[in-house]
């Protein structure tokens, strides 16, 4: 039943995705995902990530991933950086991060495979924007998200 719901709503039954927060001590959090992978993070008092730092990691993360997959079917970087930017802002609506930018710094080899590399990056860059890219179009949709309390 449920299977058949979500293949309406463009999803099928590996779609699910669930990751599980864990305090490990004051200010200081451990998340897993179901394949076993975990990342420690925390307030920021000292190096940890914080959870604005994660976004920012997973939207240039997200489009990461394509533009890479996209582009290294041509050549081989020779230098990949994405770098991920916003200002946090506090005010009457509540905390949150507005302009956001993802900047991009590629280089490629010279010869026929880094120039079809070069050629497709704005086109791979815009794909990733439009339509591939789950978490920054997630952000920019506004997708609500439900808050449960369980006991």
């Amino acid at each position: 039943m449920k299977s058949s719901l979500w293949q309406g709503k463009g999803m099928s039954a590996d779609s699910h995705r669930c990751v599980t927060i864990t305090r490990t001590s004051a200010g200081r959090y451990s998340v897993a995902n179901g394949r076993g992978g975990t990342l420690e993070f925390g307030t920021g008092k000292v190096t940890d990530f914080t959870p604005v730092d994660l976004l920012l990691a997973a939207i240039g993360g997200c489009t990461a991933v394509d533009v890479d997959a996209l582009t290294t079917r041509r050549a081989e970087p020779a230098s990949f950086v994405v770098q991920v930017d916003g200002e946090k802002v506090r005010d009457e609506d509540g905390n949150r991060i507005q302009d956001l930018s993802v900047t991009f710094r590629l280089t490629f080899p010279a010869g026929e495979g880094g120039d079809d590399a070069r050629a497709l990056l704005p086109g791979a860059i815009k794909k990733s924007h439009d339509r591939l890219c789950s978490v920054s179009r997630t952000v920019e949709l506004g997708t609500p998200i439900a808050t449960i309390v369980e006991s």
